[in-house]
């Protein structure tokens, strides 16, 4: 937006926007970004054979919940930065907590595993596709998290970029988890983590140039 228009519109005074626009689409970005990411997911690599017995595992829901937490946090920061003059606040503590405790938890599963059988708990059998697969999968809900953003009024661009990328990313490794047959918390903590790091990245770089307004 140039500057004389601005001037224009501010000189317009105050006029209310539609209400409740901000929640409708990230409504529409998330519906679009997880289908997106789930159809993609079934096309690409399928869904594992044995998901109705594993479904059945507390561990199977306890991995689930690692992206779960980290994109409902991703939306808040989201929701905050995508309004003009408004900082991520706690919500930057809150996207920490859930990463903080898988690595406890991860931590904890390897200091009372076998020396020996460390490296597999934390490398598993897919270890070199695992984060590019999630990125992959990000790319959907990357371009509806960003399309969110265009239509509101982000001014921190950067991170504004970041937030959606990183929701985009947990979006994608919630429909990953539909596939991934590694059930180890290491190895979430950390290649589930570099796979949502991927998006995260990509969404600072290209904040700046779309999400300007």
């Amino acid at each position: 937006m140039k500057t004389i228009d601005l001037i224009g519109l501010l000189a317009k005074g105050e006029v209310p926007g539609p209400r409740h626009a901000l929640a409708r689409r990230f409504a529409l970005a998330l519906i679009a970004g997880g289908l997106g990411a789930l159809l993609l997911m079934m096309a690409v690599y399928g869904v594992r054979a044995d998901l109705a017995d594993v479904a059945r595992l507390p561990l199977f829901w306890a991995r689930l919940a690692l992206p779960a937490s980290l994109a409902a946090a991703a939306l808040w920061l989201c929701s905050r930065l995508a309004r003009p003059g408004v900082n991520g606040g706690a919500a930057w503590v809150v996207l920490a907590l859930p990463i903080v405790l898988v690595w406890l938890g991860g931590a904890m599963a390897l200091v009372g595993a076998p020396v020996e059988s460390r490296a597999e708990l934390m490398l598993g059998r897919t270890w070199r596709t695992c984060a590019l697969n999630i990125g992959l999968l990000g790319i959907p809900a990357l371009a509806a998290v960003f399309w969110a953003l265009r239509g509101l009024a982000p001014t921190q661009l950067r991170r504004a970029g970041a937030a959606g990328g990183l929701l985009a990313g947990a979006v994608a490794t919630l429909a990953y988890c539909l596939h991934c047959p590694e059930m180890e918390v290491p190895f979430w903590g950390v290649w589930y983590v570099l796979g949502m790091a991927l998006p995260t990245v990509l969404g600072a770089l290209l904040g700046p140039r779309l999400l300007r307004w």
